[in-house]
């Protein structure tokens, strides 16, 4: 198992949005976009974003397992550096393009940022080339009203089955599993999801929603 599998396999869901959004993301698809708006960053060669839970707020949805609680995140990043630029103004740039990633490309509630230095580079390295996402499989779309009314929401990409069935009810409570299309923001496509099953099950009584992939 390569370590990007590792990885994949011990991740856990992170919070999207406010604890009234009802929403979790793939903490891999989270950090495989974090790092490369890092690597974007002229002069820095980063290693493996870190989260963990700033700031709990209260929710009364349901938490899926392996799912941190809603509320605000922190990330810690260590980073090599190449000469040429002040380490403060480099490590400034860093932690804005992270900010931006993380709040203005997927909508994730990101209260601070911690970076350190590990290593003074003589010269940038090559290039890595990108790890190919995680190989998943689209499975059938179940027949409900509330599946295809998700289906429907633009930046939809699919319904997936990583952390279960693609839509799954206990009760009153209604859970559906989706990939997002690129470019789009995770969190504006599932607030436009959840307001579509609402109106597709309103005997519902929580909903929530997991991305699980973004395409």
């Amino acid at each position: 198992m390569t370590t990007a599998e590792v990885w994949r396999t011990t991740d856990r869901l992170l919070p999207l949005g406010e604890a009234a959004d009802g929403a979790w993301i793939a903490e891999w698809a989270v950090r495989d976009l974090l790092l490369t708006v890092a690597a974007g960053v002229r002069g820095v060669v980063p290693g493996r974003p870190r989260f963990r839970l700033a700031r709990a707020a209260g929710t009364p949805l349901p938490v899926p397992p392996g799912g941190l609680p809603p509320g605000a995140l922190e990330v810690s990043l260590d980073f090599a550096a190449v000469p040429g630029r002040p380490l403060p103004v480099l490590a400034e740039r860093l932690r804005a393009a992270l900010l931006e990633g993380a709040e203005g490309a997927l909508g994730l509630p990101l209260e601070a940022v911690n970076l350190r230095v590990t290593e003074l580079l003589d010269a940038a390295p090559d290039p890595t080339p990108p790890v190919p996402p995680p190989g998943r499989t689209t499975p059938p779309v179940p027949d409900s009203p509330a599946a295809l009314a998700a289906l429907a929401v633009p930046g939809v990409a699919a319904l997936t089955d990583v952390y279960g069935a693609p839509l799954q009810r206990d009760g009153g409570r209604l859970r559906v599993e989706l990939a997002v299309t690129g470019g789009r923001r995770p969190l504006d496509v599932v607030r436009t999801v959840r307001t579509a099953l609402t109106a597709a099950a309103p005997e519902a009584t929580a909903v929530t929603v997991l991305v699980s992939e973004l395409r």
